[in-house]
């Protein structure tokens, strides 16, 4: 009776994890995508600011060298400070985190409708905000994720499938099935938030992170 409740408990835990992981990753593709159209930087894509941050070191771009700093910096201190947040025995809310990135992008928004925010405070602003995003869901049940490292999602994706491919024993089958599932989900998730993202940006403006915090 006991092993029964545990197991309904802990398939119900990943099933919450699950839709959270869905939907912090659709937030994370709209954001980004607004911010690339609007700024020209990722927010939450480091691989991209690197690889920006690289070219601006070889063409000496001093734009282009402020911002994708000011962005990396802002993103390791938000992961830090989440994490902090996250491992903080005295917290009992700990779901923290999430209220923080959703007050941050509200007042935010509220500022930039009446006032004009600048470039690097902007990004600094919204990238710090995405990296205390990035600590509130970091595993779907067995399976690690990163809900804005798309590269990572895929990675893992095509892993557990050839995974599934190659045995026999139905426990695995299960497992890399299911992780598999929840991968190609992300990626959905992530892509749709993208998508919608610049369309948003285009009807409302300054409006446009409003209507992701709502959703918080």
């Amino acid at each position: 009776m006991k092993q029964s409740i545990h197991r309904s408990s802990l398939a119900n835990q990943v099933r919450l994890q699950e839709r959270l992981a869905i939907f912090l990753a659709l937030i994370a593709g709209y954001v980004d995508a607004t911010g690339f159209v609007k700024w020209k930087t990722y927010v939450s894509f480091m691989s991209g600011n690197t690889t920006q941050l690289g070219a601006g070191l070889s063409s000496q771009s001093l734009v282009i060298l402020i911002t994708t700093l000011t962005v990396i910096s802002s993103f390791l201190i938000g992961i830090y400070l989440g994490t902090c947040l996250f491992l903080c025995k005295m917290l009992k809310v700990k779901l923290l985190s999430f209220y923080v990135v959703a007050g941050i992008l509200m007042i935010y928004t509220i500022i930039a409708y009446f006032y004009s925010i600048n470039n690097i405070s902007s990004v600094a602003i919204i990238g710090f905000s995405m990296g205390i995003m990035n600590t509130i869901i970091t595993s779907v049940g067995n399976q690690k994720v990163n809900t804005d490292f798309v590269t990572g999602t895929l990675t893992s994706l095509a892993r557990n499938t050839a995974l599934l491919s190659m045995t026999n024993d139905v426990a695995e089958r299960e497992e890399y099935k299911s992780n598999a599932i929840h991968l190609l989900l992300l990626w959905i998730s992530f892509l749709s938030g993208a998508i919608f993202g610049p369309i948003m940006l285009g009807d409302f403006g300054n409006w446009t992170l409003a209507f992701q915090q709502r959703s918080y």
